[in-house]
């Protein structure tokens, strides 16, 4: 079997540095990080009464890990706006409960630009804020901002397919 079915000639995978992410129907700008992916099954072990060998395992409740999401500060306000529905700090209490949970889309592109696979996550809201990293006189580095989202699951966008490469 093709690793690339309809670009037969692609034998290298492909690479974790051309991405984008969206929300609210458009992209995010800057954004130079995303962590991984990842759900865990927890597992149940049982033994039956008469047998002695090995427990069997069958699963159980699976949970999403929370994502975070890296850039360079910028005059762009996204990730600051979308953290202060969660907890606004002028007033102590939550600000929006309408709508701070948002839909998320992380788009992996190819080396020519062109979307190839897409996941969405769901229900995502900002449990951590980070508005720059630690400051130093003597570094020579881009200041960093990063959102921690919290997520009910995600699944990949099967309607993005493999796209012919120029």
């Amino acid at each position: 079997m093709a690793l690339f079915p309809i670009n037969t000639h692609r034998y290298d995978p492909y690479k974790n540095y051309r991405f984008r992410v969206r929300w609210d129907g458009r992209p995010v700008a800057g954004v130079s990080k995303v962590s991984a992916l990842k759900r865990t099954t927890e597992v149940v072990s049982h033994r039956e009464g008469g047998d002695f060998s090995t427990p069997r395992h069958s699963p159980a409740g699976s949970k999403y890990e929370a994502i975070t999401l890296e850039r360079g500060v910028t005059w762009d306000l996204e990730f600051e706006a979308w953290a202060n529905k969660v907890y606004d700090v002028s007033a102590g209490v939550v600000s929006s409960l309408k709508d701070f949970r948002k839909d998320i889309t992380i788009e992996l592109m190819n080396e020519a630009g062109q979307v190839v696979m897409a996941y969405k996550i769901f229900r995502c809201w900002v449990s951590e804020y980070q508005a720059m990293a630690e400051l130093d006189a003597n570094a020579n580095a881009v200041l960093i901002q990063s959102i921690v989202l919290q997520n009910e699951g995600w699944q990949r966008d099967e309607s993005v397919t493999e796209p012919a490469e120029p």
